[in-house]
């Protein structure tokens, strides 16, 4: 009999499309080879309100049981962003601190005490991402039993007091990537904590059917630059409008920005910039395979799927250096830029318009990066360890 596992998430579901919870949904998927696993997530949808949005308390999303609990209270977001704004600053009281998490959201009790009331159902439980409240309140609750994928990076609320004592509860913590170890190691002293050594993420999967053509008659789009993920300040992609904008006034030409994503705001009025909102997985490849690099301007990025499934079609990527979890897959994969301003970014979208050949040889580069890290038969494998080593020790206890 397979031993039962959980993960614990914020949102989960196919309209569901945020980086953290697709990784969750892909690993849970992965791991049912060699565990049951069950889904604790709320009814939200958009991560914005956390409004109530799934009837059902329970379904089954591709062989898994999701169990859905009510948000108990939407997020006022103007609200939220003044608190925020103080809280941020290290302004805040702890009990200020603490009720911006509250806000944070998904405000969801009943979550909490459904997982802390059963947990003796499972052998380990999995956490997904160390940001939100239901994983903050949850997870010290079951601690023995807690496994944290906490996603993190350089962001201004993981410098917080609140997170200091939480990053040092759970039994295991599982990292994507060698750069969010040691920086979660540095800031929280936590190396007496179970790991993975850093050695996580995803596997990259693209359909055996991706056509650059298509995309390109679809929407009539052919020499173009793509970005993908959710279109929002904190995801720099303000700097990018500006940086494409100047890039254009000193190189006229024929080069576009397509935008795939959900707006959250205000994209500018140009004619050589497409904002295509929410595309389906096809088109998404489709328009990945047929650009001339992927553009990721993001600061704060624990992975990055987007810049993997790029690598994997062989396409060079253009990220922010500002990031070091972007700038190492460049600097390991030797398949792709990052830029410290804009003449870096100018030039480095000249030089790879300029020399098909390097455009060529890079995307090579990622493909092979992508095949020797980003497999899942070794990354569920490591994460079975450390889950055989959390219910082994949960046995003993």
């Amino acid at each position: 009999m397979k031993k039962k596992i959980a993960f614990v998430v914020q949102r989960y579901g196919l309209e569901v499309n945020g980086g953290a919870e697709l990784h969750c949904r892909q690993l849970a998927e992965h791991m049912a080879e060699q565990y049951e696993v069950e889904i604790i997530t709320t009814k939200a949808i958009d991560y914005i309100t956390w409004k109530n949005e799934y009837d059902m308390d329970e379904e089954t999303i591709h062989g898994l049981l999701v169990r859905r609990f009510p948000v108990e209270k939407e997020r006022n977001i103007k609200k939220f962003n003044l608190l925020s704004e103080k809280v941020l600053s290290g302004k805040g009281s702890e009990k200020e601190n603490l009720r911006w998490m509250e806000e944070q959201g998904p405000y969801s009790t009943q979550l909490v005490h459904y997982v802390e009331a059963h947990q003796g159902d499972y052998a380990a439980i999995l956490f997904f991402t160390y940001l939100y409240y239901t994983t903050f309140t949850a997870l010290p609750k079951v601690k023995e039993k807690a496994i944290l994928i906490p996603t993190a990076h350089d962001e201004p609320p993981i410098y917080l007091p609140i997170f200091e004592d939480f990053f040092r509860s759970p039994k295991g913590i599982f990292y994507n990537t060698e750069q969010e170890k040691a920086f979660v190691e540095e800031k929280f002293q936590n190396d007496f904590i179970w790991n993975n050594d850093g050695q996580g993420g995803v596997g990259v999967e693209c359909p055996a059917d991706v056509d650059a053509d298509r995309f390109r008659k679809k929407r009539g789009i052919e020499n173009y630059l793509i970005y993908i993920g959710r279109i929002d300040e904190s995801k720099g992609c303000g700097a990018l409008f500006q940086y494409f904008s100047e890039y254009k006034k000193r190189n006229p030409g024929n080069l576009e920005l397509v935008l795939m994503g959900k707006p959250v705001m205000e994209v500018p009025q140009r004619e050589d910039l497409h904002s295509l909102g929410f595309v389906d997985d096809s088109e998404k490849f489709d328009g990945i395979a047929g650009a001339k690099a992927l553009i990721l301007p993001s600061k704060y990025e624990s992975l990055s799927m987007v810049v993997l499934e790029a690598m994997n079609l062989g396409i060079p990527v253009i990220v922010n250096g500002a990031c070091e979890v972007l700038k190492g897959h460049c600097l390991r994969s030797d398949g792709g830029f990052y830029y410290q301003n804009y003449f870096e970014f100018e030039g480095e979208i000249n030089y790879l318009l300029q020399h098909e050949d390097i455009r060529r040889q890079m995307g090579e580069n990622g493909i092979t990066y992508v095949k020797e890290n980003y497999q899942w038969e070794s990354i569920c494998r490591r994460l079975g360890e450390l889950i055989e080593q959390v219910a082994e020790e949960g046995q003993l206890a």
